[in-house]
């Protein structure tokens, strides 16, 4: 059995694996040391810069010198990462690869094991423990200084897993920071903060910067940002319990717990965020809002920050707004082509009312923001009037509604019309003067974009006519009514193929049309997904067009299921079909379509 992965020893796992040729396995030696030596310098260059280093994060292995060739695999297309390289030896010493998911890891108990400096030395993670046995994680399963090292630093038997070093090195510092950063914090708390030094722009430190000072809150702070931009997270919720607090994420509308802290540290983190965002760190009797600008991979990153006064103290809630995630590509949103051509034919309309609706998630300020992004040249005037501002962009004026000083929707809106506008968006329609002011807006010559929170479109028109609004204004301004919902996208790394079961088919109450079986794709659940079989949200839409027919029905004040029925003829799809379409496609599967829709 090789001591250590040096470069002659990799290649030769990779050849008796059949993930390399031998004639790429020479050209991998002669370029060895010489891109080994570029990689180094350029860390040490970044760790100089940026004044820290970190045992174990700027030394250069073998398998990270191999993947950065940027080479492909034998008879594929796919590139060789350093995760095939580590399967690859993972198999070869027979035993088990291991994608790390810090998701499914118990922060306290992985960070009791090894001390942070015995695991970055070694590049070692400990994943699961019980009374008798730890599971490690290892990027050189044959370095025989560290075997033995275990056996001085833990009484337990050692089960040994492999994982690439770079996950093992980020969730290291992860873990390790987020934890010490909270027992000093809970050992020297201080409540003292200086809020005069208050910037629109927040500077989070780099994740291998945090360490080099003492400001433990801070640092608990920064690491839980950084652990929630990694994950791709759309929330993160700090719940006060009795004795605790706990950190929970939201990726792909799901929550996902993460850390628990101690409740004098919740307080301070809690002050932290307060401070951040701008907020009265002295009020904690009533619900207070804010916003963080910052930054995550040279990019600007805004978190949305809600505070409320629960049982147990202060509850808070941040959404995280990317702006790639915001303001998309309106074809990438989901829509089919039909559904695509049509929302297009609304938005390039000279006036009018466009209406998005959905309960809150539902992917409606994407939509929105994609539209005005793609409708917005030198030669119009975007104004937006939004409570709060989700994501601040440079091409619209947009305002923030302070009811403090009485600028309400209703009341904004009166006022840009005076600043002519071309297109207005209105965050909300909540209310008899708001709706009013919109279609006035809209029979002066402005297309307005908004939101109503209702299930579906036409229910849209009757909740406009239960506020108030006369059936020939809505008839006459309204173009048309889009409802929409996200749902998770099978993982493309797990997936596979089944037939609907009878209780399913009755569910959605679809057939074949030649009776033989429907299949449809599942996520089985892998690393990838973090075993829950999916990837990403799309969007599913049921879009009303109102023609002469339904302006004919908004007239006679028509309910919503008259509107429908004449949509529907028209060919105007359910959420539920619209799903359906997704689902066969590949896309979803049944669970998502049924959780998210309605018969």
């Amino acid at each position: 059995m090789p001591k250590i992965l040096n470069a002659s020893t990799v290649v030769d796992i990779l050849i008796n694996e059949g993930v390399i040729s031998t004639e790429l396995a020479q050209f991998v030696l002669q370029r060895f040391e010489l891109q080994k030596k570029k990689l180094l310098k350029d860390r040490l260059l970044r760790a100089k810069s940026r004044k820290t280093r970190i045992p174990g994060a700027h030394e250069v292995s073998t398998p990270e010198v191999i993947a950065s060739l940027k080479l492909k695999i034998e008879n594929s297309n796919d590139p060789l990462s350093e995760e095939i390289i580590m399967k690859a030896i993972a198999h070869h010493a027979n035993l088990e690869y291991r994608k790390i998911d810090p998701l499914k890891l118990d922060v306290n108990k992985v960070t009791r094991i090894f001390p942070r400096a015995f695991a970055r030395k070694y590049i070692v993670l400990p994943l699961e423990v019980n009374d008798t046995t730890v599971t490690v994680a290892v990027a050189d399963p044959y370095n025989m200084e560290l075997l033995d090292s275990y056996k001085k630093a833990t009484s337990l038997r050692v089960n040994m897993v492999i994982s690439t070093k770079t996950d093992i090195l980020k969730t290291i510092t992860e873990f390790y920071g987020f934890r010490s950063s909270v027992v000093a914090a809970e050992k020297e708390l201080t409540s003292s903060y200086d809020i005069q030094n208050l910037e629109q722009y927040i500077k989070i430190k780099d994740i291998t910067d945090i360490e080099s000072t003492d400001q433990h809150i801070i640092n608990a702070v920064d690491y839980l940002f950084h652990y929630a931009f990694e994950q791709k997270a759309s929330d993160i919720h700090l719940e006060p319990k009795r004795t605790h607090s706990i950190t929970r994420i939201r990726i792909d509308g799901i929550l996902h717990k993460t850390y628990t802290v101690p409740m004098p540290v919740h307080k301070a983190m809690v002050s932290r965020i307060k401070t951040l965002s701008r907020m009265d760190i002295a009020e904690k009797r009533r619900p207070q809002d804010g916003r963080i600008k910052t930054n995550h991979n040279d990019r600007e990153v805004e978190l949305r920050v809600s505070t409320l006064p629960v049982a147990f103290g202060e509850k808070v809630v941040m959404r995280i707004f990317d702006p790639d995630i915001l303001t998309q590509n309106l074809k990438e949103l989901g829509f089919t082509d039909e559904e695509y051509k049509l929302f297009d034919s609304f938005i390039t309309q000279p006036n009018g009312i466009i209406l998005v609706t959905g309960p809150t998630g539902s992917g409606k300020t994407t939509t929105l923001y994609s539209a005005l992004k793609k409708i917005s040249t030198e030669e119009n005037n975007v104004t937006t009037i939004e409570d709060p501002i989700e994501m601040v962009c440079e091409e619209f004026n947009q305002i923030a509604v302070q009811a403090s000083v009485n600028l309400t929707f209703a009341n904004a809106l009166r006022t840009i019309l005076r600043q002519d506008p071309d297109i207005i968006m209105i965050g909300e329609i909540r209310d008899i003067e708001t709706a009013q002011n919109a279609i006035q807006s809209a029979l002066t010559g402005h297309l307005v974009l908004s939101t109503l929170h209702t299930n579906d479109a036409p229910s849209s028109i009757t909740r406009l006519m239960d506020m108030g609004v006369e059936p020939f204004l809505i008839s006459s301004t309204i173009i048309g009514v889009m409802a929409q919902r996200l749902v998770r996208k099978i993982c493309p790394h797990c997936v596979f193929k089944r037939k609907l079961n009878e209780v399913e088919l009755e569910a959605l109450n679809i057939r074949s049309k030649t009776g033989g079986d429907i299949m449809v794709k599942e996520g089985a659940g892998c690393v990838q997904c973090r075993k829950t079989g999916y990837m990403g949200r799309t969007g599913i839409y049921e879009i009303l067009d109102v023609d002469l027919k339904v302006k004919k029905l908004i007239n006679r004040k028509a309910d919503s299921s008259l509107i429908k029925a004449e949509a529907r003829k028209a060919g105007m799809s359910t959420l539920r079909e619209s799903g359906i379409r997704k689902l066969l496609a590949g896309i979803t599967s049944v669970d998502e379509i049924i959780r998210v829709t309605s018969t």
